[in-house]
């Protein structure tokens, strides 16, 4: 049972990294963010387009990284679409928990369908190098949303 899981989280880590959905520039983006994982490598540029509702129209991505980063920030761009800034924020903070300890003691049902797409990379909270990976774009989200430009895995 457990394995069997344990390959599912995998196949999406993997699908995601080498298929990232919203992996492109987003030429009318009104606040963007570079983000640097310097332990590793990873970086990433993300683009955010808000609606005239104030609510994130468009999220996308680009940068390098390895497979837990890319997938991440691909799953994160679409998980965040049509939320407000504040839950958007709510939300990376809900992950950024998740990714540090493997469980969500704070997840309501309001989380629930998101929580169920980010699940795949609740593993990392085994590699605590890893942790810094997983968050990066969610670290670069609240950067251009605070529009700092810059933020770090640090």
């Amino acid at each position: 049972m457990f394995d069997d899981l344990r390959d599912l989280y995998q196949e999406v880590i993997l699908d995601h990294g080498r298929k990232p959905r919203n992996f492109r520039r987003l030429e009318d983006a009104d606040a963007t963010a570079r983000g640097d994982n310097p332990m590793c490598g990873d970086r990433i540029e993300l683009f955010v387009k808000h609606a005239p509702d104030g609510t994130i129209a468009d999220v996308a991505f680009q940068g390098r990284g390895c497979a837990i980063s890319t997938a991440s920030a691909s799953i994160m761009t679409e998980v965040v679409k049509g939320k407000s800034d504040a839950d958007a924020r709510a939300l990376g903070a809900t992950f950024r928990e998740l990714a540090m300890t493997g469980a969500c003691p704070d997840c309501d049902a309001s989380l629930a369908d998101e929580m169920e797409r980010l699940a795949p990379l609740s593993g990392v909270h085994e590699f605590p190098s890893r942790v810094k990976c997983a968050t990066l774009a969610w670290h670069a989200l609240n950067a251009a949303l605070d529009g700092t430009k810059e933020a770090s895995s640090e």
